[in-house]
């Protein structure tokens, strides 16, 4: 204790012997370095939290919160409430613990209702279970997409009968909550409808409707078989091809004339009609003998005349009948045909065509350029553009875009070109609003990037006028000089006749070396303030 309160009197001596500029700078050290040691010790005992869980419903959340507490860990809520967050070394502790509670259980039920084990169930609930947790591992699952805040899914499936419908298919809606009220990209859209389809037997990506949280339907019927269907391809198809010609027209004009300098459209009529021909031609000058038959046909008949009575004598076989029938005359007859059939194949061609959909029927083409000006202000006018000029633009729209011109326009397709001044007021207007805009910006950011700085400068020059108005203060010395010179002998020793009494006002005199070494030994510190309060006063300074 006593070696503190000598420490203590110690420092409050040599406090008392400071300046005022001397204390300002010992004060402004002892701050900086408190705070960078509770800086330091702040940040080194700072608790770092790592994520738990994130995108979880109120539901969900409240449920992981609740276990939290009963384990008394510590956590944070993140933005919007769907995210928490707890100390980094027990993330994968904890969440291996509400795996095991089953928590979070997501916004349905998935496949986790057939983990325990239900004997005596009928059908009926077992497929409303198993239409469950499809409906529920398919809402998970689009809830991961980023745009997607949450998300539930419908399926209807036909029922199982032993004679099936074909009127009859598969349907699923879904539902989507989209993050900051946006709307999703058709890109998304088509990713969630294949994804559905893709996970129920016989479903078609045609079949399910996407509707968001605004009341906006996402999907539309592309089914090729209807006609709403089919109109939608259509207007889609012609819509591509007009944007595709009007871009490759524009993009050469932009080259020559510069961005901004023409407005290329395009309206392109499409055939859709698939037709089908089939055309027979036969040629009489080229026959060909395909089959030949010739038939050769002889005939030898002999007949002979009776001359007996009809009647019983006739028809009764005697001898005398016989005998007369042998005398009886004969006439033969002999018969001869030839028949000869000859068949001819005459050539024939056959061609058929089958024009699918998709042809150009006609094209139309509107093409307007910006004049061009000359001069500043009030100075400046149009100059319009020499007819040459504006024929080889017309040229080059033409062959860009495959714009049948002259006798070969047989769709015939036009092509309208006209030099225009743009309205450029507006433009202009939103240019300059945007550099001021820029510039006041830039000055902000840089008065606020140079004010801490220039604090800081304020800071030091203020410190450092304090430090001048400052006076020098004379720190008294333990053996005056004068006191050592004024002794009743004069010898300068101090031990004359006085016996070590001192005047009691000084007198000058002169130091001697053996008096300074005496006076450097006693007390060195007093001595050199001594020194250099004497350097400040200089040479010609009156002595006292």
């Amino acid at each position: 204790m006593n070696n503190l309160s000598k420490l203590g009197t110690q420092l409050l001596e040599i406090w008392k012997q400071l300046g005022v500029s001397q204390r300002v700078s010992v004060l402004a050290a002892t701050f900086v370095l408190v705070a960078g040691l509770g800086s330091l010790a702040f940040w080194s005992s700072r608790t770092d939290y790592g994520l738990l869980y994130g995108k979880l419903s109120d539901t969900e959340a409240a449920k992981v919160i609740a276990a939290l507490d009963d384990a008394k860990i510590p956590y944070k809520v993140g933005a919007g409430g769907g995210s928490i967050l707890i100390p980094t070394d027990k993330v994968y502790e904890m969440r291996m613990q509400l795996a095991g509670k089953g928590i979070p259980s997501g916004d349905g039920v998935g496949f986790e209702i057939f983990d325990k084990p239900n004997f005596g169930i009928s059908d009926f609930v077992q497929r409303a279970n198993y239409i469950r947790a499809v409906q529920g591992e398919l809402a998970r699952t689009i809830g991961q997409i980023d745009e997607v805040e949450a998300a539930r899914v419908m399926i209807v499936l036909p029922e199982n009968r032993l004679l099936l419908d074909k009127d009859k298919h598969p349907t699923a809606s879904v539902f989507v909550r989209v993050r900051g009220n946006t709307q999703l990209q058709p890109s998304a859209i088509n990713s969630i409808r294949f994804l559905v389809a893709n996970s129920v037997e016989g479903l078609a990506a045609n079949n399910v409707t996407v509707v968001d949280n605004l009341g906006n339907v996402l999907s539309a019927n592309d089914d090729n078989d209807s006609i709403g269907g089919l109109t939608s391809s259509q207007l889609a198809a012609q819509r591509n091809l007009d944007l595709y010609l009007g871009k490759k027209a524009q993009d050469m004009l932009e080259k020559i004339l510069g961005p901004g300098q023409a407005i290329v459209r395009v309206s392109a009529e499409i055939n859709f009609d698939t037709t089908s021909s089939t055309a027979e031609k036969f040629d009489p000058d080229g026959q060909v003998i395909r089959t030949q038959t010739k038939n050769d046909e002889s005939t030898i008949t002999a007949t002979s005349s009776s001359t007996s009575p009809v009647g019983i004598t006739a028809n009764t076989a005697t001898d005398t009948n016989t005998v007369h029938s042998a005398a009886s005359p004969v006439n033969n007859s002999d018969n001869h045909k030839t028949t000869s059939t000859v068949e001819y194949e005459i050539n024939k061609t056959v061609s058929s065509l089958t024009q699918t959909a998709g042809g150009i029927k006609r094209l139309s083409a509107a093409v307007t350029v910006a004049a061009r000006y000359e001069g500043e202000g009030a100075a400046r006018k149009v100059v319009t553009r020499s007819p040459e000029e504006l024929d080889k633009l017309k040229q080059i729209v033409i062959g860009a875009i495959g714009i049948q011109a002259g006798a070969d326009n047989t769709r015939n397709d036009t092509i309208t070109l006209e030099e225009l001044p743009f309205n450029d007021e507006f433009a202009t207007t939103m240019t300059q609003q945007l550099d001021q805009q820029q510039k006041r910006d830039f000055w902000w950011d840089t008065a606020r990037n140079l004010v801490y700085p220039a604090l800081g400068v304020v800071a030091l020059l203020l410190l450092l006028r304090i430090f001048k108005r400052t006076p020098v203060q004379e720190i008294p010395l333990g053996v005056p000089v004068g006191r050592l010179m004024g002794a009743h002998n004069g010898n300068g020793n101090g031990n004359g006749n006085g016996q070590g009494h001192w005047q009691p006002e000084p007198q000058p005199g002169v130091v001697t070396v053996d008096v300074l070494n005496r006076l450097i030994k006693e007390n060195p510190s007093n001595m050199s303030q001594a020194i250099r309060d004497w350097m400040n006063r200089g040479p010609n300074t009156e002595r006292q």
